[in-house]
């Protein structure tokens, strides 16, 4: 019962991010972790493409089946981009690189 909310919740694009101190986040809605490292975090959610910017971060849980990760550290900023304008923007990439 619990994983068929989690699904219906993820299929109507629901994303959610609480931010507790600038010290650590829990995001839901998120599809897929990109990349990584200390200074950087790169999650594609419901919403689009996300950055996260800080020191020392951690991903400390990541559930894909449930859409959810924790985050530890100092986090700086929060930006987003939307799928559809990165896909256009890496395919023109693409096309001018193979040109």
């Amino acid at each position: 019962m619990e994983d068929r909310v989690y699904e219906e919740k993820r299929k109507a694009g629901v994303h959610k991010v609480y931010l507790n101190a600038r010290k650590s986040a829990v995001l839901s809605g998120v599809r897929d972790v990109l990349s990584f490292d200390a200074k950087e975090v790169y999650l594609e959610t419901e919403q689009g493409i996300l950055l996260i910017r800080g020191d020392e971060l951690h991903v400390n849980r990541l559930s894909l089946e449930k859409g959810e990760v924790d985050i530890d550290g100092r986090v700086d900023s929060f930006a987003y981009s939307d799928q559809e304008a990165a896909a256009k923007k890496a395919t023109g990439f693409l096309k001018r690189f193979l040109q």
